[in-house]
């Protein structure tokens, strides 16, 4: 149900370390162009096995959230995701650091677990709705699967908000 103007959630569970889920964040940056802040965009976190620094860049992620920065930290780490699997932590760092979130803090958080209950919980309620790799997204009670191919999810996302709006 929507009250006013205020539309579904959109739910992207995402990988940080994924090429996927970098060119799947084109997507969200056009659905929040679109629709502005009466879309509520949420990450949720799910890191892949394959990906050995992506729980650590989900913790890093929420630590960013945490300090109000959660979505330049994202979007400065997506276009990383090469130099993520190269370099490893420091990559993390180093994009905290750039957006204006305080690495200390970062380290910190990577080393005392501060936020592994969140990953955990989204990576936990990730599997028991269906997500099987990233990007997904959830909208409306819909799950989307975008691993195989973004090519008209978009549209799809749009439709579903459309349909939403409408009734």
């Amino acid at each position: 149900m929507i009250e006013g103007s205020l539309l579904p959630r959109l739910e992207f569970w995402c990988d940080l370390q994924c090429p996927d889920c970098r060119t799947a964040l084109d997507d969200v940056r056009a659905l929040r162009a679109q629709y502005g802040d009466a879309l509520p965009v949420e990450l949720r976190h799910f890191p892949l096995e394959k990906h050995k620094h992506a729980y650590a860049a989900a913790e890093a992620c929420e630590e960013a959230f945490a300090q109000g920065l959660g979505w330049p930290f994202v979007e400065a780490l997506l276009a990383r995701v090469e130099e993520l699997d190269a370099r490893g932590q420091q990559v993390l760092l180093d994009v905290a650091r750039e957006v204006g979130v305080d690495p200390e803090e970062v380290d910190t958080a990577l080393i005392d677990g501060r936020h592994m209950l969140t990953v955990d919980a989204d990576q936990a309620e990730g599997k028991a709705i269906g997500v099987t790799g990233t990007p997904t997204y959830v909208i409306a009670g819909k799950r989307l699967d975008g691993g195989q191919s973004q090519d008209g999810l978009r549209d799809l996302i749009v439709a579903i908000i459309e349909e939403a709006k409408a009734s």
